[in-house]
């Protein structure tokens, strides 16, 4: 069984490497491995790259596949966070409104940008559509949690809800904004919203990275937590596990992380979803493994899928969204069909 293999994390950081290095490898310039030496070598000493394969290397090549192994680590770990805390395997990130607020934050900006003064769009510069998109994520999210609380406790199942509903309004917004765009301006709203690594930046990389570093080493200290949950929230309670201060760290978390890394790539639709899905299948629901796993697996996967997004049409570019859902629903639906027949069974020896 993988669950109990050994080697199942060591083969899941060699897929790692493998990805990191093929995607940086191939694309519209193949860069060797000589060159990748190269032009670390170069940087260390304070030199510039001496050669164009050390330049698309350093500045283009490396931050995008950096940025893209990170998103997919933090969309992953996200997912396993909100099926911990719904208890439910088919649960995604963006549920609670995240990324449906920072998409209509971001078309905010494309629409109405000219109108915001030269004075905003000087002291935001590039951080200008971030700024909103985290700003919506945030505001969303939050407009959720303040609806779904109740007087004593947060209602699980009333936060599902209310999640679908700000869910349908952040689109609505984002319709509106795209109805009342211009051509160029409707255009980069669906570009934005079908995600994208291009343009990606060290800035990026690093604002990214830092945050999801923090809250993964913060996630993981609930992962026992999470698995108490599983059983029920009374259950949990009787076993000294105070139940809205988990909700509210892991819906916290979430909102950090996907707003993060959403503002700065767009929406990526169901990598938080099937990650975490397919790593339970492997090697079962214990969160301590599953949110390492997941982390890991999700930066191959999104890896992967932004090196066919980049070959498959070149020189054009198919936005990243597309690649994920093409891949993501069929898969989905396979492993949904597996489960039921799997339950099925199982019903039937019982």
């Amino acid at each position: 069984m993988l669950r109990t293999n050994k080697f199942f994390f060591p083969v899941l950081i060699i897929l790692l490497l493998v990805a990191f290095l093929t995607a940086i490898a191939f694309g519209a310039v193949s860069i060797t491995v000589a060159d990748m030496f190269a032009a670390v070598n170069h940087w260390a000493q304070g030199k510039s790259p001496s050669t164009i394969y050390e330049g698309v290397f350093l500045q283009i090549r490396l931050p995008r596949v950096l940025l893209c192994m990170i998103t997919g680590a933090v969309l992953a770990v996200s997912g396993v966070l909100m099926q911990g805390l719904f208890r439910n395997p088919i649960v995604e990130p963006g549920l609670i409104g995240t990324s449906a607020g920072a998409a209509f934050g971001a078309s905010v900006v494309f629409v109405l940008s000219a109108g915001m003064g030269k004075n905003i769009q000087q002291l935001a510069g590039p951080l200008l559509v971030p700024l909103f998109a985290f700003a919506g994520g945030l505001l969303a999210t939050y407009t959720v949690y303040m609806l779904a609380k109740g007087n004593k406790r947060m209602d699980v199942t009333t936060l599902l809800l209310i999640g679908i509903a700000v869910n349908a309004v952040g689109l609505s917004g984002t319709g509106f904004m795209s109805y009342i765009a211009r051509d160029p301006q409707a255009r980069s709203i669906t570009f934005w919203n079908l995600g994208t690594f291009s343009g990606a930046t060290w800035m990026q990389v690093g604002i990214t990275g830092i945050t999801a570093i923090l809250v993964f080493i913060l996630a993981i200290r609930y992962a026992k937590q999470l698995n108490t949950l599983v059983l029920g929230e009374e259950e949990a309670r009787y076993a000294g596990v105070d139940t809205e201060k988990l909700k509210r760290k892991i819906m916290l978390y979430n909102t950090a992380m996907v707003s993060v890394a959403t503002a700065f790539v767009g929406v990526i639709s169901f990598m938080g979803l099937i990650v975490p899905h397919v790593m339970r299948l492997l090697i079962g629901s214990d969160n301590k493994k599953l949110l390492p796993a997941s982390m890991i697996a999700g930066a191959v996967l999104l890896t992967l899928a932004d090196m066919g997004a980049r070959l498959l049409l070149a020189p054009a570019e198919i936005p990243i969204g597309i690649i994920t859902s093409l891949v993501g629903a069929p898969v989905f639906i396979i492993l949904l069909k597996r489960t039921n027949m799997l339950n099925t069974k199982g019903g039937g020896r019982d």
